[in-house]
C-alpha cells in the first residue's frame, strides 16, 4: 500500500472535530460552491461534491438546502481560502488550510496560537512543498474489484485505489479531480464523499512528551471557525 493509505490509516484514530464544526465546514463549502459556479448541483461540479459529503455526514437536508438559498444570496459574504504554513515545536511542518471572510482577524489568530505553543508561523512556500496535494473520492463497494478498478481508472489520473470498511478509496493528484469526478460519474458508480488533502511525504517520529507539544498547538489552531483543515509531518500511529 502507498502513503494515502497509511496516511488515511493514521487520520481516521485522530477525532474528525466536533459534528457542529463538521457542518461548519460543509457550510461554508456549500457557500464557496454557489459563488463560483451558481445554485443547481447539475451544473456545478464543485456544489455537487459538497451535497455528498454533506449527505456522508449526515448533515439534514434541510440544513443543506438553505445553505444554498442563503449562499445565492448576493448579500451573502464569500469566503476566501487562505493557506497559512509554519512550524510546531520539535521541527515538525504544519500546513492549515483555512475559509475566511475576514483575512486580518485570521492572520492574528493564527500567528497567535504559533506564537503561545513555541511554533513559528512561515512565509508562503517554507513548507508547503514538503506535502503532496491530492484529491480523493469514496465509492460504494457493490462487488467492485479494487486492483481491477485502479487499472482502469489510472488514465484519469488514479494513482492509488483501496478498500476500508465504509467503501473504496480512490487518490490522485489534486488536477486530476474533475477527469476523475467525470469518469465516476459516467461509469455510474456511487460517488459517496469526496475531498482534498495534503498528504507528507516525510514524517518524523517524536517522544511522547514532544507528541504532547505538538498536539497543543494542533488542538489550538483545530478550535478556530476560520480554520478548515490542519495537516503536519508527525509520524502518527
Amino acid at each position: 500500500m502507498g502513503r494515502a493509505f497509511e496516511f488515511r490509516k493514521g487520520r481516521k484514530m485522530k477525532r474528525w472535530s466536533a459534528m457542529a464544526k463538521t457542518f461548519t465546514r460543509i457550510g461554508k463549502d456549500i457557500v464557496m460552491a454557489v459563488k463560483e459556479g451558481g445554485p443547481n448541483p447539475d451544473s456545478n461540479s464543485r456544489l455537487r461534491a459538497v451535497i455528498q459529503n454533506a449527505k456522508a455526514a449526515n448533515m439534514p437536508k434541510d440544513n443543506v438546502e438553505r445553505a444554498i438559498k442563503n449562499a445565492s444570496n448576493k448579500d451573502t459574504a464569500n469566503y476566501k481560502e487562505i493557506l497559512f504554513e509554519g512550524y510546531a515545536p520539535h521541527g515538525i511542518a504544519i500546513l492549515i488550510e483555512t475559509a475566511s471572510d475576514n483575512n486580518n482577524r485570521t492572520v492574528a489568530n493564527i500567528r497567535s496560537y504559533f506564537n503561545k505553543c513555541n511554533g513559528t508561523m512561515g512565509t508562503q512556500g517554507s513548507v508547503e512543498f514538503m506535502f503532496d496535494h491530492t484529491c480523493n473520492f469514496r465509492i460504494a463497494k457493490d462487488g467492485i474489484d479494487a486492483e481491477e478498478l485502479e487499472l482502469e481508472l489510472i488514465d484519469f489520473g488514479a494513482e492509488e485505489v483501496f478498500e476500508d470498511e465504509d467503501g473504496i478509496l480512490i487518490y490522485a493528484p489534486f488536477g486530476s479531480f474533475g477527469a476523475l469526478q467525470k469518469e465516476l460519474e459516467n461509469r455510474g458508480l456511487e460517488i459517496l464523499s469526496s475531498g482534498f488533502e495534503r498528504i507528507p511525504q516525510i514524517t518524523k517520529e517524536l517522544t511522547e512528551a514532544q507528541i504532547a507539544d505538538v498536539e497543543k498547538l494542533i488542538e489550538k489552531i483545530e478550535e478556530d471557525d476560520d480554520v478548515m483543515n490542519v495537516y503536519h509531518t508527525m509520524k502518527e500511529d
